[in-house]
């Protein structure tokens, strides 16, 4: 199936749920590693891995009695060997063996390798027919049309992990899907919401990372600071639920409390609401099409009081116009968009150039590198490695 519905029929376990965690040291693996602990005897691990932290996998894969850990980075093979002597867990390192975790048996593979770097994984568990809790959009804004071409053919079943998009999904009406009108997907705003124009020009990484209200990993913190992780999070949203980009709104909602909303053709408007905490759609892609207790606070509405809401600024926030711009342009444009952020933003996090550089990074790359038709995973990765070239060419040429 293309994209798991909750009109899905519930059926009884009889046995542990087998799950792959596929980046289980970043904050959305850590996260899932931190509930299956908590529910003792409802899953059994199969396969761990990580980029380059090879003390907290190793730590995690004791812990759950994984069977199998691997490390993307070759020259910590033997960290982790080492780490791992006695244990039991069969251990392997480079590209090859983050592919090959993702092929594990197992019933459920969570998603959460951050960036272009999970499409291959994720595509291969997609290939092995697995339930996949997709917390990695990068991978559709990439290869979106093929990604959903191949969930289809190989039966597999995406449940999304994006707090927006596992909101829409738990009011998206799968069986009467025409009369959905519109989605709207919410943004905190993040840090610099308030902020002139002139400020978040000088804004540091630690100011950009410092996000009021959820707890993430650099990258898609920054990725929020500039609003660019909401362009990607459109373009996620019009691949998983087949909605045309003129019919996806964003609107800011600085309390992170409504996640996301669909409107209906009757003027109906429902709403996923829950306090800010990566768990609870966690939870709900671990279980389903049950559901589990998180240890999550609880909403209380009257404690918080008041729920705001405003249209975005374009101009003081120009990455979810080009996000838009990249949707509608379609093909590799995506795949170009995404790549020349990801590189813009490692060079923002390491001092190379100012946090506004980012987005004109991002915009001239997607002028000189339109990348396109997609024929094949390989134009996907070639468009990448082209946009990211470009990009450091840009980069280089900053002068701060």
């Amino acid at each position: 199936m293309a994209l798991a519905s909750m009109a899905a029929p519930s059926t009884a376990r009889r046995r542990p749920k087998k799950i792959s965690i596929l980046g289980s040291t970043g904050s959305i693996g850590c996260s899932t590693v931190d509930l299956i602990r908590r529910k003792p005897g409802e899953f059994v691990v199969e396969a761990l891995t990580a980029n380059t932290d090879v003390d907290t996998l190793s730590t995690q894969a004791r812990e759950l009695g994984a069977k199998f850990a691997a490390v993307a980075d070759p020259s910590r093979y033997l960290a982790l060997k080492d780490a791992l002597a006695g244990s039991g867990v069969e251990v392997a390192a480079g590209a090859k063996a983050i592919v090959e975790a993702a092929q594990r048996p197992a019933d459920f593979a969570m998603a959460a390798i951050v960036g272009a770097a999970g499409l291959e994984p994720t595509l291969a568990a997609i290939d092995a027919g697995r339930a996949i809790g997709l917390a990695n959009k990068e991978c559709l804004v990439c290869a979106g049309d093929l990604m959903m071409e191949r969930v289809k053919q190989r039966g597999a079943t995406l449940l999304p992990v994006d707090s927006e998009h596992n909101a829409i999904f738990q009011v998206f009406d799968f069986a009467r899907a025409d009369t959905v009108e519109r989605i709207i997907l919410t943004a905190s705003g993040g840090p610099f919401l308030n902020r002139e124009l002139a400020d978040i020009a000088k804004a540091t990484p630690a100011e950009a990372i410092a996000h009021p209200n959820w707890d993430m990993g650099e990258k898609i913190s920054v990725d929020s600071a500039t609003m660019m992780n909401k362009g990607l999070e459109l373009i996620e949203a019009h691949y998983l639920f087949a909605m045309p980009e003129e019919r996806i709104d964003i609107l800011i909602h600085p309390q992170s409390v409504v996640h996301s909303l669909v409107s209906y053709v009757d003027g109906s408007v429902l709403a996923q609401l829950g306090t800010p905490d990566m768990r609870t759609p966690i939870a709900f892609a671990l279980a389903w099409p049950e559901r589990i207790s998180a240890p999550t606070k609880r909403l209380d509405l009257v404690e918080r009081g008041q729920l705001t809401f405003e249209a975005p600024d374009t101009v003081r926030f120009p990455a979810l116009r080009l996000a838009r711009e990249a949707l509608r342009a379609g093909g590799l444009a995506p795949t170009v968009l995404n790549a020349a952020n990801e590189a813009a933003v490692a060079a923002f996090l390491g001092g190379r150039i100012g946090f506004l550089d980012i987005a004109a990074i991002v915009e001239q790359v997607l002028a000189d590198e339109r990348g396109g038709r997609v024929g094949s995973i390989a134009d996907v990765l070639e468009a990448d490695r082209a946009a990211r070239r470009k990009a450091g060419t840009l980069i280089a040429g900053v002068r701060r």
